[in-house]
């Protein structure tokens, strides 16, 4: 293959209405391209990294499923990456942009009213056969209507795909609020791709355990169900060469191996059988690494000071329940949650408190809005809490003891309607007592669960936890049946049509999409289209903080907090590239020494 791919407009200020575009060799979302169309590797790899060896990881849950499309059913993790490739790669070191994978060149419309995708000749499944056109608009109409809610939601922006030839294919995009979504080109750039030879005809929703035809760089070798799922790589895969993979997928062989709960993981990875962990309990990692292969050697434990976004972890109160919907009751149980504590004595004040969905970036709103995003928040003042404008989102400390907290939690529940009678909480009007569930899917959140539990003791407020195994909650999480959970969004330096998934009001009805409180707010969808039209990096920014502002003073989570650094754990039989501030590597671009 030519050493080269083909770029979209790598300059944004290109938005015209000239319907004039020319190939390029990838796609970025906001200003210009990183790599060169001269490029050979990205940064973050070892190009000359050997090939062979074997990989083991355990990951703690379950699969009964090998279609990670599927809503019904659980795949195993990570098996997207490993088999199943789209038209463009996702740049590793870039807020957003995308460079040819299946696809070797791109042209976009200057208004991103539609993009034209001409495939590699070199590409093919791993029976042999090439791949087409004709793949790509089935994977299209089938992901639209078979594939996960997030895309079904995404590709309805779809206007019309057609095939130009055998090797390019046309998407054309519907306009939203009266503008072409300027992410769309990337969206399709990062579809996934499935064979028209091997699954028409078939029932998409029924295909199990059978592995799907791929064009990916490993197939599978073989599945214990739930148990384990061992990967080798294709030694006839067609895109090894690429720039975009070089210095990836270099084991020869990937085991991984499933676990009930992370007790039984971490004793995994100590006898060896895991070759790497990331460590998120700062309670293990200051106590539990010390077994004998570190003491030996064997094993490396390296803790990374980072910079890169960390999500948002938290209790996340489902506002489908009557109890819940009242933002003040919500904001009141925020109150009564000791977090300090919490940190203190179960993460060894290892934890930052979390005061941001994207927290740690330069999108997290954090002083009072001005300028781009306060002309943002601007029209709907009359539709927002006048904190939006007034005051930056803090979450109550604990440094002079729980009883002021409590105080103001017992306030906004009496304006919300609560009352406290024989020490219990209950409905001033229907006399019921305010009692719920916490939902989780493994031990280790128990104490976290626990600590809340005990805090709203003391406002009368009685509170159960449950703990499911995995499929159960998945189905409890999927269909929004539950009081409240623990969940984490995570999110890129670039977010977009994911946030619509989050947060929309369509999103809000729909099982399976990650809407879990149940957001239901016209601000949070025009703001949501609003990111994904930003056409510059400043217009983002200004968006996802005007974003995170409105879904913070709406209290619909508990924010709980984020480490500092990232603590990882390896044994020395594999290799890595550098680790640095931005983020642990994919293990993709490990090697076995």
């Amino acid at each position: 293959m030519k050493k080269y791919v083909f770029l979209v407009c790598s300059i944004l200020t290109a938005f015209s209405l000239s319907l004039k575009a020319e190939k390029h060799y990838g796609i970025a979302m906001h200003g210009t391209l990183k790599y060169p169309s001269t490029f050979t590797h990205f940064d973050v790899v070892n190009p000359n990294a050997p090939k062979g060896g074997e990989f083991k990881l355990a990951i703690v849950g379950t699969f009964d499923t090998l279609n990670p499309f599927l809503l019904k059913g659980t795949a195993p993790a990570g098996i997207r990456d490993i088999l199943i490739e789209s038209l463009m790669k996702r740049s590793p070191d870039e807020p957003f942009s995308q460079y040819g994978l299946v696809a070797d060149s791109v042209d976009v419309a200057p208004d991103r009213s539609w993009v034209v995708f001409t495939i590699n000749p070199k590409a093919r499944w791993q029976d042999g056969v090439p791949i087409t056109a004709k793949d790509v608009l089935f994977s299209f109409h089938t992901l639209s209507e078979n594939g996960t809610p997030n895309q079904k939601m995404t590709y309805k922006k779809v206007k019309s795909v057609e095939a130009l030839n055998d090797r390019t294919v046309k998407f054309t995009f519907n306009k939203v609020d009266g503008k072409y979504d300027a992410e769309m080109p990337l969206m399709m750039g990062g579809m996934a791709l499935l064979a028209e030879h091997d699954l028409k005809g078939k029932d998409f929703e029924k295909t199990g355990l059978t592995p799907l035809l791929t064009s990916g760089p490993y197939k599978v070798a073989k599945v214990e169900p739930g148990r384990s799922i061992i990967y080798e790589r294709d030694p006839n895969y067609w895109g090894a060469n690429l720039p975009v993979n070089k210095g990836y997928f270099n084991f020869g062989t990937l085991r991984f191996d499933f676990y009930k709960n992370a007790t039984v993981a971490f004793e995994a990875f100590k006898a060896g059988n895991s070759y790497t962990r990331e460590e998120a309990d700062a309670g293990k990692w200051a106590q539990n690494y010390n077994f004998p292969a570190v003491q030996n050697g064997l094993v490396t434990c390296a803790e990374i000071p980072h910079q890169h976004q960390v999500g948002m972890r938290a209790f996340v109160f489902n506002t489908r329940r009557d109890m819940f919907q009242d933002p003040r009751v919500r904001r009141a149980l925020a109150y009564a949650f000791d977090y300090d504590w919490l940190n203190k004595h179960l993460f060894y004040g290892a934890f930052t408190r979390t005061t941001s969905f994207f927290d740690n970036t330069e999108l997290a709103a954090k002083e009072l809005p001005e300028g781009q995003e306060l002309a943002l928040l601007e029209p709907f003042r009359a539709q927002l809490p006048q904190e939006v404008f007034e005051k930056p989102y803090t979450l109550p400390t604990f440094d002079k003891g729980s009883r002021e907290n409590l105080k103001i939690a017992k306030e906004l529940l009496k304006e919300a309607g609560w009352i406290n009678k024989g020490g219990k909480l209950v409905n001033a009007k229907t006399g019921k007592p305010f009692a719920f569930e916490i939902i989780l899917n493994t031990p280790e959140s128990e104490k976290m669960a626990l600590a809340l539990v005990r805090n709203l003791k003391q406002l009368g407020i009685e509170v159960t936890v449950r703990t499911v195994d995995a499929a159960q909650y998945e189905n409890l999480r999927t269909n929004m049946n539950f009081d409240m959970i623990m969940h984490f969004w995570g999110h890129t330096m670039c977010p977009g049509n994911e946030q619509l998934f989050y947060w929309s009001s369509k999103a809000a009805d729909e099982p399976g999409t990650r809407n879990y409180p149940g957001v239901k707010s016209p601000v949070v969808d025009t703001l949501c289209n609003t990111l994904t039209n930003a056409r510059t990096r400043e217009d983002l920014v200004s968006a996802a903080k005007a974003l995170d502002r409105v879904l913070l003073w709406g209290h619909y989570v508990i924010p709980l907090g984020h480490p500092t650094k990232d603590c990882v754990a390896y044994w020395n039989k594999i290799d890595h590239p550098p680790l640095g501030p931005t983020g642990i590597p994919s293990i993709h671009t490990f090697w076995a020494k």
